[in-house]
C-alpha cells in the first residue's frame, strides 16, 4: 500500500494565524494544539486511505463547531492520529458555534493553499459561498457530520441524522406506549440538531405523542442548563424530554438532577458523557443516541488524503449510530475514554 511521506521529526504543524479563534469556555484545547484524546487509547480505524508520495507534506485544515463538545475532540483526535501516522500536517480550527467564523477560517485556509479542508458547518447554507471558493480554487472539500448539499462538497462523512431522531423517538414510543407529551432542548442555531429534531418530532407525533415546548439550548451546555430549568419550571408534570445533542443533553442532565426531577422525568438524547452515562445508570435517561465519533475523524482524514492524493472517493461515508441503553450502557465507555 502506498503510504504518504512522513515528515522529518522537527516537523512541526503548520500555523494559520489569521484563522485560529479561541475555544469557548470550557473547550479541551486550543485550535492547532494537540486534541485532549491520546493516540494510543483510540480505537482502531476500520479503513485506511490509498495515499500517496507527493512532493511536499499533505497539509489539511479541519474546521470543527466548537471544541468545547467531547463529540467533536473525538473527531478531532481521530483525524489527528490518522493525520501523524501519514505524515500529514493538521491545522485544526473551532469555529465557535458560528458561522462566520467557519466561513473566515475556510476563506483563510484557501488563502494559504492546504491541500483539502474538513468542514462540520454550524450552518450548511451559510458555508457554501466558502466551500464553492475552495472548491474553485481547486481544494477538495470534505464533510464531516452535517450534511451539506452542494457539488462543492467532494465527500460527506456522516450520520443521516433525521433517522437518528427518528430512531430514538421509536425507543420513547415503545416506553411511553404512544402516549404523553415531550419537550424538547434543542440549538436552533444547528443545522444537524434541527434534522434530529425533525426526524424525532415526526415520529413521536405519527405515534401519538404531543410535543410541547421546545427550548433553545445554544449548543452551548450553560444555555442548555438554563433553557432546561426554565422548560421543567414552567412544565412542572411534563414525563418526557428529548436533548438533540451533548451540550443539551448534558445541560438538561444538570437541570433534572437540580430540581430533584429523576422520579419524574424520562429524558431520551444524543451522545455520551459521564453526566449521560450516570443517568443510563441511574435509569431515567432511557436511550442516547451514539455516534461512531472516533471514525467520523478517521474517515474525513482518509478521503482528505486520497482526494489530495487523486485517488477516488465515494460520495457518501455513512457512519453507524448505536442506541445506548441502560441495559448496554457498558459496551460504550470507549467514548468516554475509559
Amino acid at each position: 500500500m502506498k503510504r504518504v511521506l512522513a515528515l522529518a521529526a522537527a516537523a512541526c504543524l503548520f500555523t494559520l494565524a489569521a484563522c485560529d479563534s479561541a475555544p469557548p469556555a470550557g473547550s479541551a484545547g486550543a485550535p492547532g494544539s494537540s486534541p485532549s484524546v491520546a493516540a494510543a487509547s483510540l480505537p482502531a480505524p476500520k479503513s485506511q486511505p490509498v495515499g500517496c508520495t507527493p512532493d511536499h507534506p499533505l497539509r489539511v485544515g479541519l474546521v470543527t463547531i466548537n471544541l468545547q463538545a467531547l463529540f467533536f475532540n473525538q473527531i478531532n483526535s481521530a483525524a489527528q492520529a490518522m493525520a501523524d501516522q501519514h505524515g500529514v500536517q493538521l491545522q485544526i480550527i473551532s469555529g465557535n458555534d458560528d458561522s462566520v467564523t467557519q466561513a473566515n477560517a475556510v476563506d483563510n485556509l484557501v488563502a494559504s493553499h492546504v491541500d483539502a479542508i474538513i468542514v462540520d458547518a454550524v450552518d450548511t447554507e451559510g458555508i457554501k459561498p466558502a466551500l464553492r471558493a475552495a472548491h474553485a480554487a481547486g481544494i477538495p472539500v470534505v464533510a464531516v457530520d452535517a450534511v451539506v448539499d452542494d457539488p462543492a462538497v467532494d465527500t460527506q462523512v456522516g450520520t443521516a441524522n433525521a433517522d437518528g431522531g427518528a430512531q430514538v423517538g421509536q425507543v420513547l414510543l415503545s416506553e411511553s406506549g404512544g402516549k404523553g407529551e415531550v419537550g424538547i432542548v434543542g440549538a436552533l442555531n444547528s443545522t444537524i440538531q434541527l434534522e434530529r429534531q425533525k426526524g424525532f418530532t415526526d415520529k413521536v407525533t405519527a405515534g401519538g405523542m404531543t410535543v410541547g415546548t421546545v427550548v433553545d439550548g445554544k449548543n452551548v451546555q450553560e444555555d442548555a442548563q438554563t433553557a432546561a430549568e426554565n422548560l421543567l419550571t414552567g412544565n412542572p408534570t411534563l414525563p418526557y424530554v428529548y436533548a438533540t445533542g451533548e451540550p443539551a443533553l448534558i445541560g438538561l442532565a444538570a437541570a433534572v438532577r437540580s430540581q430533584g426531577a429523576q422520579d419524574r422525568v424520562k429524558v431520551v438524547g444524543w451522545d455520551l458523557s459521564d453526566p449521560a452515562v450516570d443517568g443510563l445508570k441511574a435509569g431515567w435517561i432511557t436511550a442516547v443516541v451514539q455516534q461512531d465519533s472516533f471514525e467520523f475523524g478517521y474517515r474525513s482524514m482518509a478521503a482528505a488524503i486520497d482526494l489530495s492524493c487523486h485517488n477516488p472517493v465515494p460520495r457518501q461515508n455513512p457512519v453507524d449510530i448505536h442506541i445506548v441503553t441502560p441495559q448496554n450502557v457498558g459496551d460504550y465507555t470507549v467514548y468516554l475514554g475509559k
